[in-house]
């Protein structure tokens, strides 16, 4: 559990408070101890003829304090981002947010962050913020000011600092740098999720005309034209790459089949070519569900914004570069337990690569007519996000049919290997039409034949030119995925997948290898992870040796047990550096270092968050497990 920023708990403030509702917003009154009340104040702004609804939060007093703009995600609204507004405004800062143009109360058309609809919008509220007497500023007209959001906020937040120099930093969550290439990656279109997206605005109409014509048309043909393209990365903060020069905190999910992990390695690479600090944070969740580490997150956005909005040089702003590894649900309550890897860099996608063999002849398969039966890789949007994390621990929805699908596989890999980035391979395809769509997935194979998909994640490739056959080079989807020793690596070439759009028309696919599998080496492990003590190898065995001598000679004691310490006659429970580690690592800790001591007559709760401790401290004192 990160532990660099404490902040008080909320449901204190909201067992005392006291909430008195006035024409002009919302004020919550708390008692002296508790943390400032937060004055919110509703505004419905006229913009180019367009109603924005606002909400303004700020705390007592009559200091200037740098300004947050946060945005929401895409089919909500500004009540969506009102608990981080108001920790923020507590926090020491002026907290605006609105509702996104055919969102929320707010009027107008849903442009996907157009530049001149959404993005002007940003400008005149920063213009908005500028004029109120508790914004600092650096400059008339021009406010100190951050901006955040996740998805579709997150994506306004990058497209703000490139289109308007005011903004000073920003830290954009789970979004897109290129929308084009998110929802038409390598030329094959994301239907099912392209579909998610119209029905949850509230219909294609919701949209811009242009916008909705433009998936209309892609929606039936199935493939996207270069006017789609076009579009879409025009509304793109790739679009505005080389202006975007502040510091940038990129959160990103693991599971997540929308905006997959390399959408924030691109807008890394974009943003410190320009010069700006980038910090980079793969999170457990994403689009398709998990944990979205939201506690951590907002912590680590509201330490990004002392530093670079307060100017606050001691506030620790995080590693360059953070993943989450699901450690197992070894806790006695089924909760799945978290922990950090960290590197002083950022290192991409590829990293240091290792080759792993794969063995397989040429293979032969079916694009079926029509597509169907699909194979499925991941249920977006559908409620598959939990087992897409828990496919670190060997659960998976994926399912390919035979005679759809060709397949090489590795050989047992000999000690555990962790797979931080994407993994490459080249291969021969040759297809009966002259265009073939692909979708590339690599499993992880355990002993007894079980596979498992990481974090659900598949590529898709279209290759034109396939009648005559042609090389291919296929950049596997980035994960942070581990292979225990003994299991295999298995590359599936599949021709449909349920979430894209596949030809209708049969045809039959030819693929064969063309080199070794390359895997990005083990991030992190040699920057953070001291290697296992001693006693971690040789405990096992004088256990064992030990049972050997009690079993053979099968004595009881007959000695009397020790005397306990007189001062202890009377004390119940005593624990004195209670710990339990977890296997393979020697960072694991379920439980350390835990000391504590209950009295006659006391009674005990155990406090805290899920993943604390709580049930496994229970269950060593039961010895139900072992400490």
């Amino acid at each position: 559990m990160d532990l660099r920023r404490l902040r008080r708990p909320r449901w204190i403030a909201a067992a005392a408070s006291v909430v008195v509702l006035a024409a002009a917003g919302t004020w919550t009154a708390a008692a002296s101890d508790d943390p400032p009340p937060v004055h919110r104040a509703d505004q419905i702004m006229a913009i180019d003829g367009v109603r924005i609804d606002t909400s303004y939060f700020t705390t007592n007093g009559t200091d200037r304090r740098p300004a947050v703009l946060l945005g929401h995600g895409f089919g909500g609204s500004k009540a969506d981002v009102r608990e981080q507004a108001e920790d923020l405004a507590r926090d020491g800062y002026a907290v605006l947010t609105w509702s996104a143009r055919g969102f929320g109360r707010s009027t107008g058309k849903v442009g996907l962050n157009d530049p001149d609809a959404e993005v002007k919008d940003v400008s005149k509220l920063i213009d908005w913020l500028a004029r109120q007497p508790r914004v600092q500023l650096d400059k008339q007209g021009d406010p100190r000011v951050g901006v955040a959001g996740a998805s579709y906020g997150g994506a306004i937040s990058l497209l703000a600092a490139g289109h308007d120099r005011r903004v000073d930093a920003i830290a954009p969550s789970i979004t897109y740098w290129n929308l084009a290439d998110a929802l038409f990656p390598n030329g094959v279109f994301k239907k099912l999720w392209a579909g998610i997206f119209v029905n949850s605005a509230g219909g294609c109409t919701k949209f811009e005309p242009q916008i909705c014509a433009m998936y209309q048309r892609v929606a039936q043909s199935g493939v996207p034209d270069a006017q789609a393209v076009k579009m879409l990365e025009e509304r793109s903060p790739s679009a505005v790459a080389q202006d975007i020069k502040v510091p940038t905190l990129l959160v990103q999910g693991q599971t997540d089949s929308l905006f997959p992990l390399g959408q924030a390695d691109q807008a890394a690479k974009a943003i410190r070519a320009n010069g700006a600090p980038v910090d980079v944070d793969w999170i457990a969740g994403g689009h398709d569900g998990g944990d979205l580490e939201t506690s951590r997150v907002r912590d680590r956005v509201a330490d990004w914004f002392d530093r670079y909005l307060k100017d606050e040089k001691s506030a620790d702003t995080g590693p360059a570069f953070r993943v989450t590894r699901t450690l197992g649900t070894d806790t006695g309550d089924g909760e799945t337990r978290l922990t950090g890897v960290t590197a002083g860099t950022y290192p991409g996608l590829a990293g240091d690569e290792h080759r792993i063999a794969l063995t397989g002849r040429a293979q032969d398969f079916t694009n079926p007519a029509g597509a169907s039966p699909p194979a499925v890789s991941a249920l977006p949007g559908l409620g598959a996000g939990g087992l897409s994390q828990l496919s670190s621990l060997g659960v998976g929805v994926s399912l390919d049919f035979p005679g759809q699908y060709a397949a090489f596989e590795s050989a047992p890999v000999e000690d555990d290997l962790r797979i931080t980035g994407s993994p490459t391979v080249t291969v021969h395809v040759k297809s009966t039409t002259d265009d073939a769509v692909l979708f590339a997935k690599l499993y992880d194979v355990g002993g007894r034949g079980q596979q498992t998909l990481p974090s659900q994640l598949v590529e898709p490739i279209r290759v034109e030119g396939a009648k005559a056959g042609k090389d291919v080079t296929i950049t596997l989807p980035a994960i942070d995925h581990e292979i225990d020793d003994d299991h295999r690596l298995r590359l599936v070439l599949a021709s449909t997948d349920l979430g894209y759009a596949s030809p209708a028309a049969p045809a039959t696919y030819t693929v064969s290898l063309k080199g070794e599998l390359h895997v990005p080496e083990p991030l992190g492990e040699k920057n953070t992870q001291a290697p296992l003590p001693a006693w971690v190898w040789w405990l096992p065995l004088a256990g064992a040796v030990l049972a050997l001598v009690l079993v053979v000679t099968g004595r009881r004691r007959t000695t009397a047990p020790a005397a306990p310490e007189p001062e202890l006659t009377e004390v119940p429970l005593q624990i004195t550096d209670l710990s339990k580690r977890y296997a393979r690592s020697a960072d694991r800790y379920a439980v350390r270092d835990l000391s504590f001591r209950v009295e006659k007559g006391q009674v005990l709760g155990l406090l805290g968050p899920n993943g604390a401790g709580k049930t496994t401290t229970l269950r060593m004192l039961m010895g139900l497990i072992r400490p």
